[in-house]
């Protein structure tokens, strides 16, 4: 085997330039492979984490009525003893925070435009509203007793042309389903760099929401959040009821686990595509070199070489090209991956697209899949090999009398 390896890598290095160039496709084509799995592993991974700090938490307690799409503000819907749930999850070692939310479906207006938001009665006191806290760009946080005070995004703000101290109508759905509206005042802005969330979320004191909804002291869910994601079956069972129910994380991010699923089958399918492109360059290069080496074929086998040998001999050649490509192209596509964990893909306000249950970021930051990097890299190795059995076969079927007429 030392033999035809040895054989495989003198005639490799006799076309240099060719041999050269089918490396630079492998490593480019591994390369991009292993920049766009890290990409699109940070798109997915950075939207569940902006879901779970920001909308879902880690965990929620719901009444087992309460319908989510719908917003329901019906005292049957909604949690009577929020402030006793939420205390008992928070006597939980695993949980960082739990407290009572309340939402609601409202419309925010100026003079001369509204737009559709979604309350947040919130605890401003709770630590699960860190990130808001410290997304502030304008004015100040909530206080627990402001009664007239709400926080907008700086996106919302400037398409409605509000600012810090603005005047604003808040016209919201009430628990005995009739509308109710008031006058607030715009106490800061916040920026989460998430722009569907920034747009359409309006928080005021839970105190206030419930005042204002006439829900008399209730809420929609317990949100918490945990130390250890891990943590969140354990917890869940924990407090699990027999009037209310429990989700964790995956119950609440179904949508964007869905969404991941299908856009890993596709980004497979396209994975395949371009290591079957790679494949065929190889095959190119052997299916020449077989062309070229007709005579020497000849010869080999006139001295004994078997015709398996022959074949094993341009296998080790594929072989040898592909993983010195896919070396190379683990490091070019290893430094694209730092380069954009660290500088980030910026696509802007086109986050918004995915809609309001996936949480994107404007920037994008790519991230490390040890796992992603290998799966492309044995797939590589074997479709090149599986690529490279044509060539290898059409030249172990020569026979040498008509390989030596060549001469």
């Amino acid at each position: 085997m030392l033999q035809l390896w040895r054989i495989a890598y003198r005639d490799l290095r006799r076309n240099k330039r060719r041999s050269v160039l089918t490396l630079i496709a492998v490593a480019l084509g591994m390369g991009l492979l292993i920049t766009v799995n890290g990409l699109i592993e940070g798109e997915i991974a950075g939207a569940l984490e902006n879901n779970i700090r920001l909308q879902t938490g880690h965990v929620q307690v719901r009444e087992e009525s309460y319908d989510e799409d719908k917003v329901s503000l019906k005292w049957e819907d909604l949690l009577s003893d929020a402030q006793g749930q939420a205390a008992r999850a928070q006597a939980l070692p695993s949980v960082r925070a739990a407290t009572p939310i309340l939402w609601a479906s409202g419309i925010l207006g100026t003079r001369d435009e509204t737009t559709g938001v979604r309350v947040f009665g919130i605890d401003p006191q709770s630590e699960a509203y860190a990130p808001i806290r410290e997304a502030i760009v304008a004015g100040e946080f909530l206080s627990p007793d402001d009664r007239s005070g709400i926080l907008i995004g700086q996106q919302l703000a400037k398409s409605l042309g509000l600012a810090e101290g603005s005047q604003v109508s808040l016209l919201v759905n009430t628990s005995n389903e009739q509308p109710d509206q008031a006058v607030f005042t715009v106490r800061g802005l916040f920026n989460t760099n998430t722009p569907a969330y920034d747009e359409a979320t309006v928080f005021m004191p839970l105190a206030k929401a419930q005042a204002f909804t006439r829900t008399e002291g209730r809420a929609s869910a317990i949100f918490i959040l945990l130390h250890r994601q891990e943590d969140a079956d354990a917890v869940a069972s924990a407090l699990r009821g027999p009037t209310f129910k429990v989700l964790n994380w995956r119950d609440l991010n179904q949508v964007l686990l869905q969404a991941s699923e299908i856009s890993a089958g596709i980004m497979n399918l396209l994975y395949l595509i371009v290591l079957a492109v790679v494949a065929v360059v190889i095959a190119n290069t052997l299916l020449m070199s077989v062309f070229e080496r007709t005579r020497e074929m000849g010869i080999l086998a006139a001295l004994g070489m078997k015709g398996r040998q022959i074949m094993t001999m341009f296998l080790l050649e594929a072989g040898t090209l592909a993983v010195a490509g896919i070396v190379v192209g683990l490091i070019l596509g290893s430094l694209g991956v730092l380069y954009l964990a660290t500088v980030g893909y910026y696509i802007g306000t086109e986050a918004e697209l995915a809609g309001a249950s996936m949480v994107f970021g404007s920037t994008i930051y790519a991230r490390f899949s040890p796992s992603g990097m290998a799966a492309l890299s044995v797939a590589g190795l074997v479709i090149t090999l599986l690529a490279s059995l044509y060539p290898a076969w059409f030249a172990a079927r020569k026979e040498p009398i008509d390989a030596l007429r060549a001469l």
